[in-house]
């Protein structure tokens, strides 16, 4: 009886064992395929990035039937990635050095700009090259891979932030940053006879979200 007893404890012990072993294989298995996902889609943004630069340094202008195609039909990231493309069609670049970004804008129509994917162009942004005008962009905070914005918090009025577009670079100079309720909406507080770049994105652990605004100090052409 006793042996008996002992060898049901056994096979008990095994079968624990094997389910623990399978389990804890799965989690690695899952854990090393996202990090190889992950890995895949930062080497395509990487390598799309550089061909932006390198596309508006060959050109000075687009002409409008170029725009256009590079701003329409533009599939998201996980679709080109599933059908083998290693490219992602930007329209910009946004680089904030002080916080080690740098980031590709998809056209405004594209189903990739959400936040949910990339920095998003929001509807009521202008183009950097309107007078006057404000481009307005959003991204998450937070710990996730999507979370574009998660040092936003660390600028300060007088940092330079970057937009990359049509073969000229848009530097811009940190006045004013400020928080408001999260509603859905956010007031954008601005100088409307300067040309401006507004950030915007979600204050940790709080119910509130970060407005940053910048003007503009000066264009480069894209040498």
């Amino acid at each position: 009886m006793f042996m008996h007893v002992e060898e049901k404890n056994k096979i008990k012990t095994k079968s624990l064992l094997f389910v623990g072993s399978f389990l804890i294989l799965m989690g690695i298995t899952i854990f090393l395929l996202n990090w190889y996902k992950d890995n895949l889609v930062k080497n395509i943004e990487q390598d799309s990035i550089k061909e932006f630069y390198e596309e508006q340094k060959s050109q000075e202008t687009f002409s409008s039937n170029e725009k256009q195609k590079e701003t329409s039909n533009i599939p998201n990231d996980n679709e080109r990635i599933k059908k083998g493309q290693k490219k992602i069609s930007y329209i910009a670049v946004l680089k904030i050095s002080k916080i080690n970004l740098e980031r590709g804008l998809v056209a405004k129509n594209s189903p990739a700009n959400n936040v949910n994917q990339n920095i998003e162009i929001l509807d009521e942004s202008t183009s950097p090259e309107v007078d006057q005008g404000n481009v307005i962009l959003a991204a998450h905070s937070g710990n996730s891979n999507i979370a574009y914005f998660r040092y936003l918090y660390k600028l300060v009025p007088k940092d330079e932030i970057s937009i990359f577009y049509n073969c000229k670079e848009y530097i811009y100079g940190v006045v004013n940053i400020y928080d408001i309720p999260k509603t859905g909406t956010a007031e954008i507080i601005r100088n409307k006879n300067h040309n401006t770049l507004t950030l915007i994105t979600c204050r940790e652990k709080t119910n509130k979200q970060i407005i940053v605004i910048s003007e503009l100090k000066d264009i480069k052409e894209v040498r």
